[in-house]
């Protein structure tokens, strides 16, 4: 059967569009956040609701074709060639349970909508840093956000998810209905099926204390190794981040950050602004500074904290977690996001600890929790080979092995690889016994690895 022959066979059960490369509104809805990389599937459909996730499964399933599952485009790790691609960005809503502390989300609803939801309430989900990213892709990959150190990841408060399994049957996923897989959903989702929904808990903030201090490293060359010692002592409602960017010589750039090297340190504290202002102070003095944003705000305004780009783009990221910081480290960070160094790039260290060190109430697949900072490096790509700049980062990040605590971030790993590819990073995602659990239940699930297109947990071949 040709494309548009099968487009036509799947439309008679979907309510959404069923689309063939060709057919109006077929690039854009192939198009995602990350420009470096983009979805070519024979067929996407534009799901309209959670019976049109299970018959586009289903169809993919009959003719042993892979599929992809979207909602933003933001985490986008590999992309589909052939096969189905499944758009949710049309599966939206948020529906706050403000008694239990709850809000029921849609797979393509981003934080936003969830942000504004939860705050009519006095309540807050567990965001990162841009509340344009969708919200599920985000959450099951483990969520390390603005309130990380004091409330864990985002992943240890979902209490229920809504998945179609490669054999195309929907599924309420819960601690109490099918303990093993809810285990694996919350750390590796994209593994296990197309999420349409989920069920996550909202913690009682309506105010924070946050916002970014910015330095000229040329002017305070030893800020890095400052913010280090600084977050020895720090209580567990303070969650921060110190980012480090050469910036070029652009008029299109505020002045304040035009031809310079700028340590950006990024806060977010649930006490009240008193006590926030005593915690800040011994930065705010670590040497001059271009800026200084920190004040009380709603949560509403958590975006503001670090100003993420709302405009899609091309970029590539990874990330190593460390078990120790020290001086010596610090000097070598500094020194590799310097205007001009080998790998142009933005190296940011972020404070873990607290909550993200204790296991959840209801165990899941997020490891590595004995890290105590994560360091990560960004570069756009931009008439580069994404290639080439992963193995530059690899470079950077291994250097930092010897201290490294064993694994990575999903949320921060940013780039694309083909399906079927052999990433033999891809198990530092999880723990060793961890990754041996999800194979096992991958290869019950989805022995064929009809959803590859991910951090790919493969099925093991020899049962």
């Amino acid at each position: 059967m040709n494309g548009a022959a099968a487009a036509g066979s799947l439309q008679e059960h979907v309510r959404g569009a069923v689309l063939v490369p060709g057919n109006e509104g077929f690039d854009d809805g192939c198009a995602g956040f990350q420009t470096a990389y983009r979805h070519r599937p024979s067929l996407l459909v534009r799901a309209a609701g959670p019976a049109d996730v299970t018959a586009a499964v289903a169809h993919a399933a009959d003719r042993g074709l892979p599929v992809a599952v979207q909602a933003t485009g933001h985490g986008l790790s590999v992309p589909v060639e052939g096969g189905v691609l499944i758009s949710t960005a049309a599966l939206t809503g948020v529906t706050v349970d403000a008694s239990a502390r709850t809000a029921r989300i849609a797979a393509g609803t981003r934080f936003a909508e969830v942000i504004e939801a939860a705050a009519r309430y006095g309540l807050a989900p567990l965001n990162g840093s841009a509340p344009g990213v969708g919200a599920v892709g985000y959450t099951l990959g483990g969520g390390l956000g603005l309130l990380a150190r004091q409330f864990g990841y985002a992943a240890d408060h979902v209490k229920a998810v809504d998945i179609v399994t490669a054999d195309a049957r929907l599924r309420r996923v819960s601690a109490d209905s099918d303990p093993g897989l809810f285990w694996a959903l919350r750390g590796a989702g994209a593994n296990f099926g197309a999420v349409t929904g989920m069920e996550i808990g909202l913690v009682r903030v309506s105010r924070i204390y946050g916002g970014e201090l910015t330095f000229d490293v040329a002017r305070a060359p030893r800020l890095l190794e400052a913010y280090l010692r600084w977050t020895e002592t720090l209580p567990e409602e303070l969650t921060s981040s110190v980012s480090l960017i050469g910036y070029p010589d652009l008029p299109a750039l505020p002045a304040r950050l035009r031809g310079r090297y700028v340590a950006h340190v990024r806060i977010a504290f649930t006490g009240d602004a008193r006590t926030g202002e005593t915690l800040s102070a011994p930065l705010r003095a670590a040497g001059p500074l271009l800026s200084d944003t920190l004040g009380e705000m709603p949560y509403t305004e958590c975006g503001a904290i670090y100003n993420d780009p709302s405009q899609p783009h091309a970029y590539a990221g990874d990330n190593v977690l460390l078990r120790e910081f020290g001086s010596d480290q610090a000097a070598v960070v500094t020194e590799l996001a310097r205007p001009g160094a080998a790998v142009p790039c933005v190296v940011d260290v972020r404070h873990l600890g607290g909550a993200l060190g204790r296991a959840p109430e209801v165990p899941n697949a997020v490891g590595h929790r004995e890290a105590r900072y994560l360091l990560r490096v960004l570069s756009p790509v931009q008439d580069t080979d994404p290639g080439e700049v992963r193995s530059a980062q690899r470079k950077v990040l291994d250097s930092f092995a010897p201290y490294s605590a064993g694994g990575r971030c999903q949320n921060l790993v940013y780039g694309g690889h083909h399906a079927g590819a052999v990433d033999d990073l891809a198990g530092d995602f999880w723990e060793p016994a961890d990754q041996r659990r999800l194979t096992e239940l991958k290869t019950r699930l989805d022995p064929a690895n009809l959803f590859r297109c991910n951090r790919n947990i493969p099925p093991d071949q020899r049962t």
